[in-house]
């Protein structure tokens, strides 16, 4: 059982932002709790919100829409969109009452869509000069692990002639208003002082070879068991593995079919938050897919396992769902509801003023209903984002081929005893973007454990 509860850092993190009205980059290194605090922020704080994120999939993980939805922006290069005309009354409203927009992840927005953001809420709240409208935006991510997808060719061109860089730091707007940084500091998954020394010299590229030779002669062993997760840099590795392990189970299999509509589908789009036909078997490895939604207790908010959580099936009743072992306690898995939902304006009655007030809600457009699981012998690099695991193997394959990927895959492991590698890491392997190495080391605002 999990409680959800923050530290010093985070708590003094999250009341400065409830008690101002700047706009805040939240970042920090690996299993420093961001994600912790982005939950809290949006659950408990007494402003008006909404929270979007740059992809379908961040965007059901902080219960959110994508930036696109929520602003109705077509896709492709915005700077020459008339805006005004692709946001809707709803959408209009929506903008025109938030107090502070959260975006998730937002390492992956580009210097355009962050421009045409700003210009949007200028249009819709009627301050077409201030940027954001003046509304607050309170932005979580960290540059080292995920950036923006570069585009076609022309997005490409158009962005190395009108911005220094892609990334969302480099957006013209940041030229007419201050953006505060502020980065975690506490990391919760490694206690390994040595570790975390080698983790932060490659998330910043200044890795030593003395420090890969610790890694390497740490990792260069054989996996004490068979059910440790592989971590892949490509999905056909991943598929083979874990197909190759489903084939060696003798157990009888079972599937379990999705439910949803036609129409819920293509609200869903291309990212449906879990597969339509999930086949397992007793004895399979598989992780959770999505939070428990958990109950409110003394002690805050209980759930009996979060996104990235590992176990083993241990049965498939014949009256339905899963029984899953996780730490040798037996959970009772049932189908678990994804919502596709849009922010609406609705009105409450304020007791300390005595007037009504406008608030934001949100309103079920697409339901999605499956078992919350995946098969979890082994899972990309990239889809490991965010996940804390006791023992993994690393598979770079031929090589890491983009930033951060290294230093994702390393940083998800608790200690060096819980490291397996299936080749050395070599120098050519941890790749950091040089633009943010340049944003990252400019002035740094004050560690959040000082703000009071």
């Amino acid at each position: 059982m999990q409680s959800v509860t923050l530290s010093r850092e985070q708590q003094n993190l999250f009341d400065y932002i409830e008690q101002s009205e700047n706009n805040i980059f939240i970042t920090g290194r690996a299993g420093t709790g961001k994600s912790t605090l982005l939950s809290y922020l949006v659950e408990n704080t007494q402003k008006n919100v909404a929270v979007c994120a740059p992809t379908g999939v961040a965007a059901l993980n902080v219960g959110g829409v994508t930036i696109h939805s929520l602003f109705g922006f077509p896709f492709g290069i915005l700077a020459d969109q008339d805006l005004a005309r692709h946001m809707n009354k709803r959408t209009r409203e929506v903008l025109a009452a938030l107090d502070v927009l959260i975006i998730d992840e937002v390492s992956m927005v580009n210097a355009d869509l962050m421009d045409a953001i700003s210009r949007a809420m200028g249009i819709a709240r009627g301050r077409r000069k201030l940027p954001f409208g003046g509304a607050q935006v309170v932005m979580f991510g960290d540059p080292y692990q995920l950036s923006p997808v570069p585009g076609n060719t022309e997005e490409r061109n158009y962005m190395s002639e009108n911005y220094q860089s892609i990334w969302f730091f480099d957006a013209k707007v940041w030229r007419e208003d201050s953006l505060e940084r502020f980065e975690l500091g506490e990391i919760f998954r490694q206690s390994d002082e040595d570790f975390k020394t080698i983790l932060n010299a490659i998330r910043v590229g200044e890795v030593e070879q003395h420090m890969l030779d610790t890694l390497n002669a740490a990792g260069n062993r054989f996996p004490s068991h068979d059910e440790i997760i592989r971590l892949a840099t490509i999905n056909a590795s991943v598929d083979k593995t874990n197909k190759e392990r489903m084939n060696k189970l003798t157990t009888k299999p079972k599937t379990f079919e999705a439910i949803f509509s036609a129409s819920d589908e293509s609200a869903f789009g291309r990212t449906l938050p879990a597969e339509p036909s999930l086949e397992l078997k007793v004895g399979a490895q598989v992780m959770f897919i999505k939070n428990d939604d958990g109950k409110r207790t003394a002690d805050g908010l209980v759930r009996r396992w979060v996104n990235g959580t590992i176990g083993k099936v241990v049965d498939l009743p014949s009256s339905g769902g899963v029984v899953v072992e996780v730490d040798g306690e037996r959970l009772d898995v049932g189908k678990a509801t994804w919502e596709k939902v849009r922010y609406e304006i609705d009105e409450e009655f304020d007791e300390e003023t005595g007037r009504v007030k406008e608030v934001l809600v949100t309103i079920p457009l697409a339901e999605y209903q499956q078992i919350p699981l995946r098969l979890a012998w082994s899972v990309t690099i990239h889809k490991s984002q965010g996940q804390t695991y006791d023992e993994a193997v690393i598979d770079l394959g031929r090589g890491a081929f983009s930033p951060g990927q290294t230093y994702v895959a390393l940083s998800r492991i608790r200690s060096l005893e819980g490291l397996y590698l299936t080749r050395a890491i070599r120098q050519q392997d941890v790749m950091v973007d040089k633009d943010v190495i340049r944003f990252m080391s400019g002035v740094k605002t004050a560690p959040a454990e000082k703000l009071f």
